[in-house]
């Protein structure tokens, strides 16, 4: 057993419950939305936001930082203040976010090959997803510290970017790495919550698997992308 895992026994049968499918189905449905979104983007002005945003990489990374807390933050209120308004409007913040930034990664593939790039990001997204699932729900431990480490990841790549900006451009791929690995840790924390936290609302759960999952299919993509235009 890793020193960082705390022994937590689980009292679990097979299967998932119906609350977990909930959890699932939901995360699932917003990021199909998500996806739909930064193909129809890509077709349009939105598509070059990234362009102005990251002419300085730390303003890109601090914009949309900003703009999926906010909307998280927006989104939990509302639920937990049952204001079912101000929770669709957090939820469009978070879908905008991501489908904007998603959008300006996707508009540097031809568009009859975008279709292609999304489905292999996807398959890949899901295959990873599967695999932090499969690790969560094998070990009968807590994964609270995950949360704690992503955070710590995600300074670290702000911090990394944030000179990568101004000096060091190879600590903008440091940066890259960082941010990843905390929206994978975050999965697997988020993943950890569903498994353990029976008591939570379906809701809140299901923004935050959404999130990291969304946040694991931009990176994939930006990787998928490499490969591609490395192939022209």
């Amino acid at each position: 057993m890793s020193s960082f895992e705390t022994p937590h026994k689980t009292d679990r049968g097979f299967g998932l419950s119906s609350r977990e499918v909930q959890v699932i189905g939901g995360a699932t449905g917003l990021m199909a939305i998500t996806v739909a979104l930064m193909y129809v983007f890509a077709a349009t002005p939105l598509a070059v936001v990234n362009d102005y945003l990251f002419a300085a990489p730390i303003v890109g990374v601090l914009v949309y930082g900003a703009a999926i807390m906010g909307g998280e933050i927006v989104a939990e209120r509302g639920i937990e203040g049952g204001d079912m308004g101000i929770a669709f409007a957090g939820m469009v913040v978070l879908q905008l976010a991501f489908g904007v930034f998603g959008a300006g990664i996707l508009s540097m593939a031809p568009q009859e090959t975008q279709l292609t790039v999304l489905g292999i990001t996807a398959v890949v997204t899901a295959l990873m997803t599967a695999v932090v699932s499969g690790y969560v729900y094998a070990r009968s431990t807590t994964f609270e510290h995950w949360g704690r480490f992503a955070n710590y990841a995600f300074l670290g790549g702000l911090g990394a970017i944030l000179v990568g900006t101004f000096v060091l451009d190879v600590l903008l791929l440091v940066g890259f790495v960082l941010i990843f690995l905390g929206f994978i840790l975050r999965l697997g924390y988020e993943i950890w919550q569903v498994r353990d936290h029976r008591d939570a609302r379906v809701a809140l759960q299901t923004i935050g698997v959404y999130i990291a999952v969304a946040g694991v299919f931009v990176h994939v993509l930006q990787l998928v992308m490499r490969y591609v235009t490395s192939q022209n």
